[in-house]
């Protein structure tokens, strides 16, 4: 004879209550909800620290620049300068190494061996943008243009009739570095790129938005005012020179005038474009936005709230069990190619130098800490937007506010080209962050085929080390100007802290 168990409706109500459970957990709360005031206070000073980063990082260089100068105040030393002393490492030292003046590794040495695996932050520290090429500066209809290419994935439209910088370096033949940084402050001239009004823009408005504005028509307008040229100058020239400097001149009236602006403030000459690295960015600083301020609006978010966040938590990593590792590298937005790219042989080459410095280096042992390593790469997330929800999953997409981000696996169509993390580690991570409270979500990146995209994480996944892609969700990703949750960010910072602190799977 059967037992008498529940009948059919209390079996209902249970069912639904474990059902209600379920979805209460799956549908994580707003990270606001949980802070107390102590917490608040932390969060916004993690915030003007951001911010302050974002406007003095518009470009790769000048992140490592800005990086360097806070790993030094904490202790840091630069690898190559050991190398030299040969002085052996200990744990607890802290070192770094930047690679071209674009990418950077930093080390924080634990107390076992690096054989057994590291523990590794890994973010990118470039972004969409317009690169200044090397024959640029010409001038049309009265005014002075520098042509560009633009960098990335840009919704070209974007980049139209709003204020813009200048930042980068012009590297002279003597090998003199002239910094450019023009436009950000209250008294620099901005420049901008012109579009069609909107009386004449019938044809325009009919084209595709790929097309209504064509790469070759991002060009930046410089100047529009002649040079006027003086009698009796350049007396030292013999009047043939004169002359015939003086007929270029009026030829091109505008673009004459801007050289010798840049001659006599820069010290630039024209041929000087040549082995420059000049990049377009939009003028202008980080901000909080919203009546409550809940949120950054700024360029270069992708992914500068993960490289700041994820180098807050190295700065802020007290003695570990296992080495920690940040990385913040150049060219995710074009395929991680080139000597600053991932896909470089950099940081190999930095974790080889460093057990060596710390007396385990040999080829097996290298290959052994990279095949045991734990890894976040870290990249932003395509927050929600109700305005473009059919572009989203709802049930998985990451949502402003509601913490760091997960994604198992990133690619398009069937995953392609994704690092798809296995079970076991997603397991491990979630144990780490639920036992610190740390809010975090899970999330794809659109629809199915809807589109997709990147991170760096398959090229460390090369190594057989676990990896997963992390970081914070963004809306207007790619635009010139990116809004992020300042509650994602503290939860990042938090959840970087206590990967590094914790992972060791």
């Amino acid at each position: 004879m059967k037992g008498v168990g529940p009948g059919t409706a209390e079996k209902r109500k249970s069912n639904s209550n474990i059902l209600q459970e379920g979805r209460e957990i799956m549908e994580r709360k707003n990270a606001w909800e949980t802070y107390d005031e102590n917490q608040v206070t932390k969060l916004e000073e993690l915030s003007r620290e951001y911010r302050d980063f974002l406007d003095h990082g518009k470009t790769e260089r000048e992140c490592v620049d800005r990086i360097v100068e806070l790993l030094e105040a904490e202790g840091y030393r630069e690898l190559e300068a050991v190398m030299k002393t040969g002085q052996k490492l200990q744990k607890g030292d802290k070192v770094y190494s930047v690679w071209m003046n674009k990418s950077v590794v930093m080390f924080q040495l634990g107390k076992r061996p690096m054989a057994e695996g590291i523990n590794i932050l890994g973010a990118h520290i470039d972004s969409p943008r317009l690169d200044v090429k090397q024959n640029p500066l010409y001038e049309d209809g009265g005014f002075a243009y520098l042509d560009t290419h633009y960098y990335g994935g840009v919704k070209k439209y974007q980049w139209v009739a709003l204020p813009l910088a200048i930042h980068g370096v012009v590297v002279k033949k003597d090998g003199t570095t002239i910094e450019l940084n023009v436009g950000e402050d209250e008294d620099d001239p901005v420049f901008f790129i012109s579009d069609l009004l909107i009386h004449l823009a019938a044809e325009q408005l009919e084209k595709k938005a790929s097309k209504v504005i064509e790469g070759e028509a991002l060009d930046l307008i410089v100047g529009s005012r002649p040079i006027v040229i003086k009698s009796g100058e350049s007396e030292q020239q013999d009047e043939k020179e004169k002359e015939d400097e003086n007929k270029a001149k009026a030829k091109e009236a505008v673009k004459a005038g801007i050289l010798d602006i840049l001659k006599n403030n820069y010290e630039i000459e024209e041929e000087d474009f040549l082995s420059a690295e000049l990049e377009i960015v939009p003028a202008g600083k980080a901000r909080e936005a919203g009546f409550d301020r809940s949120m950054i609006l700024a360029y270069g978010q992708d992914d500068r709230v993960c490289a700041f966040t994820s180098l807050r938590a190295m700065l802020d990593l007290k003695e570990t069990e296992r080495t920690v590792c940040c990385i913040l590298v150049d060219k995710e937005e074009i395929g991680s190619v080139g000597a600053t790219g991932m896909q470089s042989c950099f940081f190999e080459n930095a974790v080889a130098e460093l057990m060596n410095l710390s007396g385990e280096y040999s080829e097996l042992n290298v290959r052994r800490c990279l095949a045991r390593s734990c890894m976040l790469s870290s990249d932003v997330s395509a927050g929600f937007d109700p305005s473009y929800a059919s572009c989203f999953e709802k049930k998985n997409a990451a949502f402003l506010g509601k913490g760091m981000v997960f994604n198992k696996f990133t690619g398009s169509r069937g995953k392609s080209g994704s690092n798809d993390a296995n079970a076991e580690y997603i397991a491990h991570l979630r144990g780490i962050l639920d036992g610190k409270e740390i809010a975090y979500q899970t999330a794809e990146l659109g629809r199915v085929d809807v589109g997709g995209g990147g991170t760096i994480a398959y090229i460390l996944a090369l190594y057989g080390m676990n990896v997963i892609d992390s970081g914070v969700a963004v809306l207007n990703m790619h635009a010139p100007w990116e809004a992020t949750s300042k509650a994602d960010i503290y939860e990042a910072y938090r959840g970087y802290m206590a990967f590094a602190e914790g992972a060791s799977l």
